[in-house]
């Protein structure tokens, strides 16, 4: 399945750093914007695989309407 995110990035000390707008807690870094967008996916797809893999026994979900 394909995903559109946007990616957020800046230099700061001489290194792409950047992150995924719409997945909190998604960062990277790079020495080039190409290397920057690769180590993002990377770890998007880690965080991705932790979260079907990790057990949650108690975890409950429930849909939520909020206006803003």
């Amino acid at each position: 399945m394909l995903r559109r995110f946007t990616l957020e990035y800046w230099m700061d000390a001489g290194w792409y750093v950047g992150r995924l707008k719409e997945v909190p807690g998604i960062f990277s870094q790079g020495e080039s914007i190409d290397e920057l967008e690769e180590n993002v996916k990377d770890a998007y797809r880690m965080m991705m695989a932790d979260e079907d893999t990790a057990p949650r026994p108690d975890v409950h979900t429930k849909e939520l309407t909020v206006e803003v």
